[in-house]
Formats: structure tokens, C-alpha cells, sequence
């Protein structure tokens, strides 16, 4: 694993393609027969892209505290953001937009010392060659979607050896175009590794590009774990992301008010820092390229909070086991500074437990004032409680953040439960 990965700790995830036109779920309206696929289709002729701005895209990510992003180089319409040799299908042949978009952003990143991540959807619901083989182990009596399943007896080796060349040269464009240090694959799930080939995909990409951290959807052959929509109440014991909407939508929907405050936004990256992953926040530009002033908004608000609070994310490593502190904490990397995430007003006091170390000093992370604290019990190797007296006055609007200084590397306590 790369050590910007599991240092990165924020990414930015960009859902963006001809679905921005008529603001319609990317890809899923038309597999799910919300719209009519020629309907969505025509929304090629709409694409125009004519205020984006990539360096504004960058500028916004650093300004959010990000280390990287992950844009939508094809999702699983099929339409690729770059000019693809592998067929016609893409926003450089097929769109008013008539250009690469994926060089910019690439450029634009590069520049401000952003790591590069491309999305690629495994599966491909427009391609005449993709839905040919059933999944192994599939009944035969169930039909399935015909964007994605052919009919029983239908079936064809040949062309679904024909689709996974087309699929294999759309990854060696994005591998030798733009050296991607993040592929985010997806789309794993209609066929089986075997049917896929992961392995060899696997090879491949290790051969052309072996800096390239490859998610894992890769299914088998992935560098780190990726749930959605929720983090993890134990998680993951490896590398791992979270996958985050800012409101309820991947791609623009213009309905969609339903955006995370910021203090929910920081609650959840907190609680994924804490357990050791990244968080991939997902926002979704329209089609003019702009990136919606709600979502920008709290790019923003999240960024600003990292900034004030920079020692307790950057270079921190996974914090505390279940049971030794009521919320997220991480720890520095020499393992001498706690840091324990404030959620909620305390009710005079929080307490940590069982830690051996001595605490030399608490503060609050920003403000830079003392916390009162003091060891209350204990016996032998049992150690007591320390408890902190955190003040209102001392309280983050969105999420306050206590470091201990501790007298050595951190030595926690578990106690046996006897028969």
C-alpha cells in the first residue's frame, strides 16, 4: 500500500457525466426503468461542460483539506470522460463538450500536489458485447435486466471475450494516458472474478502501472476495502475508505436537497479517521461543470475544521479499541499524543479508561487551552479512570478535540474476564 493512501485520510469523489444533464440517477434511471434509455442517451446532445474549471475543482479540494480525488472517468452507461480508441462512446466524439476532461483534471491536480484518481465501472450497459454471459452459478430461469444478463440461450463466450478486450483496452488507456495513482473500480458484482478475469487484470495493471492503488473491487487482488454510506461499527482491520454522499446523490439531482450539516459531515470523518480509514465524500458537479455552492459550502466548512485541528488527522494513525472512550480517537504516529473526538456538551466530565500511561498534559486542539484532568482508582495493573473537564467555553461548534500528552508510547490495559 502506498503510504499517501493510508495518510491521505480525505478524498473527494466526483459523479459527473451526461446524467448532469436532466439531473437523473447516473446510469441507474435507465437500468431501472425510471427513463427510457434512448431518453437518457439524448442527454449527450446536452453535455456542453462550458464553465468548468479544473483548477477551481482543485482549488476547492485543497481549500476541503483533501489529498486526493476521484473522478468518473466511465460509469456504467458506458460513456467515457476521455477520447477512447476502444469505440466511439464518449463525451469527445458524442457531446457539445467535444474534449477530454479527464488531462485537465489530471493537470489541474498534479499541480497543487493532489493525488490522481480515476473511476472505472467494470460493467458496461450500453456495450452490444456486454450482456452475454450469465453470472456463474445464475438460475437459469431467472431472466435478470437485459442491459446486463442476455437471455437463456443467447449466451456467447465469444462475445463476452470480445467485451472483456474492449474492457482491457480501455484500462491500458487510462494506465498509459494519465498514470492514475488511484484506480476505483466498480461494477464488480454481475460476473464472477473467474468470468472476469480479476487475476489477470490484476497482472496487467501491476506490469503497466505498479504505483497505482487499485481499490477493492478488484475483487480478491484490491489494495484496501471500500463500504458505502456508513461507517463501519468495527472497522475493517487493513486500509479502507468510506464512500459518503453530501446529500442522498451521487451525480447531480437538482431535487435533492437533502444535504449533511457540516457537524455531521465532521462527525463522519472523525468516526473514519478514528478507525483508521479515509473518507470519500461525493459530490456531484452539473453539467456546466460548476460544482453545486450547497456542496462547495461544505467542502468548505469540512476543510476549515481540518485546518484547525490538522495534528489530530494528518500523520494520525487508527485510535483507540472499542471501550476505552466514548467516541473516535486517533493517535500520532509515535504514539505519545491522544486525541479523543468530542461529539456532544460533556456533563461536567469525559472519561478515558483504561490507559497506563500517565497524562502529562491535556489541551484542547486549537484553542491551545488546558483541560483539567486527574486519575481517579486504580489498583496494581488496573488502571483508574482519567477523567477531563471540559468547559463549554472550550467547546467546537462542530467538533471539539482534546490532546493528551502522554509519559511514553501509548499502554493500554484490557482486562480478562475470569470463568
Amino acid at each position: 500500500m502506498q503510504p499517501w493512501f493510508t495518510d491521505g485520510k480525505l478524498g473527494i469523489f466526483l459523479h459527473w457525466g451526461i446524467y448532469s444533464v436532466d439531473g437523473v440517477a447516473e446510469s441507474w434511471s435507465f437500468f431501472n426503468g425510471q427513463v427510457p434509455y434512448d431518453t437518457y442517451m439524448a442527454q449527450l446532445d446536452g453535455f456542453e461542460a462550458q464553465k468548468w474549471d479544473p483548477d477551481a475543482w482543485a482549488d476547492l479540494f485543497v481549500e476541503a483539506g483533501a489529498a486526493y480525488a476521484v473522478l468518473t472517468a466511465k460509469h456504467h452507461d458506458g460513456v467515457a470522460l476521455w477520447d477512447t480508441q476502444a469505440n466511439d462512446l464518449s463525451v469527445v466524439r458524442r457531446t457539445p463538450a467535444a474534449r477530454d476532461l479527464i488531462t485537465p483534471y489530471v493537470d489541474a491536480l498534479r499541480r497543487r500536489g493532489l493525488k490522481v484518481g480515476l473511476y472505472y465501472s467494470h460493467l458496461d450497459w450500453s456495450h452490444p458485447d456486454y450482456a452475454t454471459v450469465r453470472p456463474d452459478g445464475q438460475d437459469p430461469d431467472d431472466r435478470g435486466n437485459p442491459y446486463s444478463m442476455p437471455a437463456v440461450g443467447d449466451e456467447s463466450p465469444e462475445r463476452w471475450d470480445a467485451f472483456l478486450a474492449f474492457h482491457r483496452a480501455q484500462v491500458r488507456e487510462l494506465l498509459a494516458l494519465f498514470q492514475p495513482d488511484l484506480l476505483w473500480f466498480d461494477g464488480e458484482w454481475e460476473r464472477s472474478p473467474e468470468q472476469w478475469r480479476m487475476a489477470e487484470l490484476a497482472e496487467l495493471i501491476m506490469e503497466l502501472s505498479p504505483h497505482t492503488v487499485v481499490n477493492g473491487r478488484l475483487t480478491g487482488h484490491g489494495d484496501y476495502a471500500t463500504p458505502e454510506q456508513g461507517v463501519p461499527v468495527e472497522p475493517p482491520k487493513g486500509p479502507w475508505e468510506l464512500c459518503l454522499t453530501v446529500n442522498d446523490s451521487w451525480g447531480y439531482q437538482p431535487q435533492d436537497d437533502h444535504h449533511k450539516s457540516p457537524r455531521q459531515l465532521v462527525r463522519v470523518f472523525a468516526e473514519t479517521v478514528g478507525g483508521g480509514g479515509n473518507l470519500l465524500l461525493a459530490v456531484g458537479p452539473k453539467a456546466d461543470g460548476t460544482i453545486p455552492p450547497e456542496q462547495a459550502e461544505r467542502l468548505e466548512a469540512l476543510g476549515e475544521w481540518i485546518a484547525e485541528h490538522r495534528p489530530a488527522v494528518r500523520s494520525a494513525v487508527r485510535g483507540l479499541p472499542h471501550g476505552h472512550f466514548y467516541g473516535p480517537s486517533t493517535l500520532s504516529a509515535d504514539r505519545r499524543t491522544l486525541y479523543l473526538f468530542l461529539f456532544d456538551r460533556p456533563n461536567e466530565y469525559v472519561v478515558l479508561r483504561g490507559v497506563r500511561n500517565t497524562v502529562r498534559s491535556a489541551r484542547v486542539l486549537g484553542s491551545g487551552t488546558d483541560v483539567r484532568h486527574e486519575r481517579v482508582g486504580g489498583l496494581g495493573e488496573v488502571p483508574g479512570w482519567e477523567y477531563l473537564y471540559v468547559t463549554d467555553d472550550q467547546l467546537d461548534p462542530l467538533c471539539t478535540v482534546v490532546a493528551l500528552e502522554l509519559d511514553g508510547e501509548l499502554d493500554l490495559y484490557r482486562e480478562h474476564t475470569r470463568d
